[in-house]
């Protein structure tokens, strides 16, 4: 056993097709997949490192018999299956309680026959997250949310995104809570517990620097090792500092496109560092993996929940957002 203290990984297996329809590319419809080319990528990264993380998985794909054979690689793996909404639409924030317990249903019972796994975890797209989802999640016997993302850069994000998308001012105005807001930032990085009216949820934060708030994720980090390694690596040197200075046992946040670079012909060079060769970034993931690992011992994001409990250590929040009261 180590002696290290932990930290979560999981990855939010967005695909293709997710952030087309995102930026507002229609031929999303015609539903392009990478995931026969990133999965087995990511899974045998993982292998070489003996680790098993939390894969958060869009129930749509799940549906779609092209795709089950590279799901079904995840939970043969021994990887954790959570849930990352059905239609992967990042307005989620915006449905009602009716077509909320909808959209988790179906996803639920796609990725279980998909993978073999009943969900007990999950994540919003984009960040998406309102009260109505929390108790949603808390009827249908979720164990955890992992949505909630403290970031002082999302307003900054969401306007690149928008600056380089093909999206009408009305598909702007439903995105406008994408990857989260301002105030969002104003939330813990550690683990706390949502005070529902059914009850308590408890809420696993994709960790920010603690006390700056900026991303720590490996996206971010890939992006910064664009412009420099010795950056990239020196800003992955002090996140890991400020996590051991603070105690926090960092929750960090993986996507295939972490994985996948310019070879991959994806389509998705709006995306930062998708012009980057996939040698160089997974030479840069090694590097951030490396520097991790000597500190932190990983585990899926279900088997640390399972530690917190309900414990009185865990502070307590009122779940409540500016746009609760807005429902398509």
């Amino acid at each position: 056993m180590s002696n290290r203290p932990r930290m979560t990984l999981s990855l939010d297996l967005d695909n293709q097709w997710t952030y087309m329809k995102t930026h507002g590319n229609p031929d999303w419809e015609s539903y392009p997949s990478y995931l026969d080319v990133a999965v087995p990528r990511i899974l045998e990264f993982l292998k070489e490192r003996d680790i098993r993380i939390t894969f958060f998985v869009v129930g749509q794909d799940a549906a779609r018999p092209e795709n089950q054979d590279a799901l079904g690689q995840l939970s043969a793996a021994g990887h954790e299956i959570a849930n990352h909404s059905y239609n992967h639409e990042p307005w989620l924030h915006l449905y009602s309680p009716e077509q909320l317990n909808d959209e988790l249903a179906r996803a639920e019972d796609a990725i279980e026959g998909a993978t073999g796994v009943r969900v007990r975890g999950f994540r919003g797209p984009g960040f998406s997250l309102s009260t109505a989802t929390l108790n949603t999640l808390k009827s249908r016997g979720y164990d955890y949310d992992a949505t909630s993302f403290p970031n002082v850069l999302n307003p900054l994000a969401r306007a690149y995104f928008f600056s380089k998308s093909q999206l009408t001012d009305e598909q702007k105005k439903q995105r406008k809570a994408l990857f989260g807001t301002f105030s969002d930032a104003l939330r813990p990085v550690k683990p706390y517990r949502w005070d529902l009216e059914q009850g308590e949820l408890l809420e696993l934060p994709v960790t920010t620097m603690p006390l700056f708030k900026t991303p720590i994720h490996f996206s971010y980090l890939v992006y910064l090792g664009g412009y420099s390694k010795a950056l990239a690596n020196l800003y992955t040197r002090m996140s890991i500092a400020m996590c051991r200075v603070t105690g926090t046992e960092p929750s960090l946040l993986l996507h295939p496109l972490d994985f996948m670079g310019l070879e991959d012909k994806t389509g998705l060079e709006f995306f930062p560092a998708m012009a980057m060769p996939v040698d160089t970034k997974l030479e840069l993931m090694d590097g951030f993996f490396s520097l991790l690992l000597k500190t932190f011992e990983p585990l899926p994001i279900g088997e640390f929940m399972k530690t917190m409990g309900t414990g009185d250590d865990l502070t307590q929040y009122k779940a409540t957002f500016a746009h609760d009261k807005v429902a398509l």
